[in-house]
């Protein structure tokens, strides 16, 4: 049995599944990030220099993005890392893309990989070692 921690209960906590906050109130009702859509796959890079003090605005959440992007990390692994949906993640990243804080690196366009037939040829390949 759980025992109750000490201090003031709050009605928006619960014990079991914690904070119990929507996310769509992270990103104020909005759906589309202010950019196109990130890849799942597209790295996130936070530049080293950036002050996130200077700007007070900042939700909680943009913050840690901003501190687990000082390394190069996917979209996927960012909202893994949050516990958020990928839609409430792509959101505060445009948010922080609009304002410079971050830069994404999308994935290789499908024009640019390689053919069919050359794939196949190294799976044949491969399976004949």
């Amino acid at each position: 049995m759980r025992a109750e921690p000490p201090g003031p209960q709050h009605e928006w906590l619960d014990g079991e599944a914690g904070p119990v906050v929507r996310p769509y109130t992270l990103t104020k009702g909005r759906v589309r990030s202010a950019v196109d859509g990130f890849d799942l796959v597209a790295i996130v890079l936070a530049d080293s220099d950036v002050d996130d003090a200077g700007h007070p605005h900042l939700l909680p959440e943009h913050r840690r993005l901003i501190a687990l992007a000082l390394r190069p990390v996917s979209v996927a692994e960012l909202a893994a890392e949050l516990d958020l949906a990928v839609g409430v993640v792509r959101v505060l990243l445009g948010d922080l893309l609009a304002e410079g804080l971050v830069a994404v690196h999308e994935p290789p366009a499908a024009g640019k990989l390689p053919d069919d037939d050359i794939l196949k040829a190294v799976v044949s390949g491969l399976r004949a070692l």
